[in-house]
Parts: C-alpha cells; structure tokens; sequence
C-alpha cells in the first residue's frame, strides 16, 4: 500500500521555481525535483489551500505551479479541519497569524495522510514546534502525521 502524502505549497513552489544561485535553495529545488521523479511510489493529496496559494504571484510561475498540481486529488478545508487548525493556534502549537499553515497540518491529519511534505521550516517543520503541534493533534483525536521535507521522504524509503 502506498503511503499517503500531503504536498504543501512550499514543495511546489521549489518544484517550479527558477534555479536558485543560493547553494541550499538549489540543493532543496534538487531534492524536490527527485521526489517528484518519484512521486509515483506514494499517494499524493493537496488541498484547495494549496491551489489558491500556487495560483498567487507572477503569472508564469502560477502557470506552472498549477500545471504541476494538475490531477492530484484534492482534500477538503471542512468545518473539521477549521476546529482542528483553530485548536492549534489557541494552543499555541502555530502562530495566529499563521493561519494556513494550521490548516495545511490540519487537513491532513483530519484525513489520515502518513507524511505532510513540507520545506516551511518556520512553522511546520520546526523541530521545535512539531512536538507541541502532535500532541495538540493527538489530544484532539487524530493521527499526527509525520512532517518532513521531500529529501528525507526519499531517504527514508531508500
């Protein structure tokens, strides 16, 4: 069974984005663009979040962050995923006026998706948020799924 993989905006837009002249951003936009030579292995979700996000900005770039979303099954922002992402900035688990990226966590765990893929190491994949956004996660009900970034999917299904 493939595992089931929520893709964040941030994935995308390193995905499309034009080449980097920083070293680590190239070295992310490389590892981006492997994972998605090897997308296939895994079941992919984004939300409509993702897809207003992807359309925002310079219109070529929104073209192409789109295209690349194009076909992949959408979950839904519901009233239950609100609660969830509304719980985790009550509690702290993400800033308040980080308000999509709560939602992004809680789509999918609402959904039961094993990894969010993400390279939002501010607030997603922080290490030292990701604690207190599982146990906010946990103590409402949910599974917590695991937050990494595209390289360390890859690597850790090598």
């Amino acid at each position: 069974m493939k595992r089931r993989v929520y893709i964040e905006t941030s994935v995308i837009s390193f995905l499309t984005a034009r080449l980097s002249g920083n070293v680590v951003l190239a070295g992310h936009q490389s590892s981006t663009r492997e994972f998605w030579i090897h997308r296939k292995r895994y079941e992919l979700f984004i939300s409509d979040l993702v897809v207003r996000e992807c359309e925002k900005g310079d219109g070529g770039q929104a073209r192409l962050r789109v295209e690349a979303i194009a076909g992949l099954p959408l979950l839904d922002v519901d009233p239950e995923v609100e609660a969830l992402a509304s719980e985790l900035i009550g509690k702290k688990a993400v800033p308040e006026n980080s308000v999509e990226d709560a939602l992004h966590i809680a789509v999918a765990a609402v959904n039961n998706v094993d990894f969010i893929v993400t390279w939002n190491f501010k607030h997603i994949n922080n290490p030292a948020m990701k604690r207190h956004i599982g146990n906010v996660v946990l103590g409402m009900g949910y599974g917590m799924p695991e937050i990494c970034s595209p390289e360390e999917l890859e690597e850790a299904d090598l």
